[in-house]
């Protein structure tokens, strides 16, 4: 029999769960807002944390909205369909300031207001679907890790939900996934890997496509990590510009640089851009993206092993890491050489904060960290974090 509870929630907490205290124990539930009453089911318990999800509003917040996609609650997708969006976008601001008072320690962090989307929906350039076991597409549920096949994601570009409507139910011969990315900009799309159906509007099996971010055409292998959505990744690319501050000659390492997107659109302000990352298909991508640039170098290696080692001066750093976020020798080798100035892009607040508490007991001021919405409908949140020496 399923158990419930009437609990408060009380705030929101660092996975897009609120949280609500029963009898002096922390329960993270799935579809709530702070201040809520309501009536709780429990999913799971382990032995520090109870997980539940809300299976009716007593008392409603003014900032709930009735969440637009069927499959809500269900796919572990997405988080706050349920959340009027200005209000997530302040949930994601404070988000990032409660993760830089409580990781980092830090006091009155200075945290801008999110940037958020005029329309938060459809924005996702790329989709991985797993396979069921009747040729379905779709995606796993939030707390049991089951096949949940979808026939709509509202955050999904509708070209690929055309491809979806296409392939679903008819992809048994497939093992394991289809990614479908589209370029927003150029049109191009990649199914991959190739589907044995002869009746299909479109190709698959495409080892890469292309997209484009303020007019510049980027090659992406189907390996290769790109930003998942195009018009806030466009904004992203404008702050870090805009914080470098560059001047001509300046010397800049762009680490953890993928396909050379921020090399290549730093490329005509900076007198040279060292570009440095370890994937070789990344790398292959950058390659062909940086034709025609003569002051880029590329380094195929891992930046904790290349940035210590690299000679001359560098006025200033471009830190792009994945959500793990900096190996502590590349923050060492940041504080032992200090250039004047970083820019630091995360998509992790708490490892961000981590990170960040190193670099300013490490002498650097920390100046400003803007988040940008590039996840509408989830918790999660990206951000530029400015740093001077």
């Amino acid at each position: 029999m399923t158990e419930t509870r009437r609990v408060v929630l009380s705030d929101m907490g660092f996975r897009g769960d609120t949280i609500a205290k029963v009898d002096d124990n922390l329960w993270f539930v799935a579809g709530g807002i702070p201040g809520e009453e309501v009536v709780v089911e429990i999913a799971k318990r382990d032995r520090r944390f109870t997980y539940a999800k809300v299976k009716e509003v007593i008392e409603s917040s003014p900032d709930r909205i009735d969440a637009p996609c069927p499959y809500f609650g269900k796919c572990g997708g997405c988080q706050w369909q349920h959340v009027d969006y200005e209000t997530q976008l302040e949930f994601k601001t404070n988000l990032v300031r409660e993760q830089l008072g409580r990781r980092g320690d830090f006091e009155d962090p200075p945290v801008r207001s999110t940037i958020g989307m005029d329309e938060p929906w459809h924005y996702r350039n790329q989709a991985r679907f797993t396979i069921g076991p009747e040729g379905q597409l779709g995606f796993n549920t939030h707390f049991r890790n089951k096949f949940l096949p979808i026939d709509e994601c509202l955050i999904l570009h509708p070209k690929i939900n055309a491809v979806l409507n296409e392939l679903q139910g008819r992809c048994e011969d497939v093992k394991h996934q289809v990614v479908v990315r589209f370029g927003f900009y150029t049109g191009e799309l990649m199914v991959f890997p190739e589907v044995p159906i002869e009746d299909l509007s479109f190709e698959t099996g495409q080892r890469y496509f292309e997209e484009a971010l303020h007019g510049h055409h980027f090659q992406v292998f189907n390996s290769s990590f790109f930003q998942t959505n195009t018009r806030q990744a466009e904004t992203l690319s404008r702050l870090v510009q805009e914080k470098l501050e560059l001047t001509e000659g300046e010397v800049v390492v762009d680490a953890y640089s993928g396909v050379g997107a921020f090399a290549v659109l730093l490329a005509d302000r900076a007198g040279r851009v060292i570009a440095i990352e370890e994937s070789a298909s990344a790398m292959a991508d950058a390659r062909e993206n940086i034709q025609g640039l003569d002051n880029i170098d590329l380094i195929e290696g891992r930046t904790e092993e290349t940035l210590p080692e690299l000679e001359g001066p560098i006025d200033a750093v471009i830190l792009d890491p994945p959500r793990a976020g900096c190996r502590p020798v590349v923050l060492e080798a940041l504080i032992e050489r200090p250039p004047p100035k970083i820019v630091y892009v995360s998509c992790d607040p708490y490892t961000l904060a981590r990170d960040l508490r190193v670099l300013v007991d490490g002498g650097f001021e920390l100046v400003e960290i803007q988040p940008v919405d590039m996840f509408p409908q989830t918790y999660h949140v990206e951000s530029v974090t400015t740093l001077v020496a």
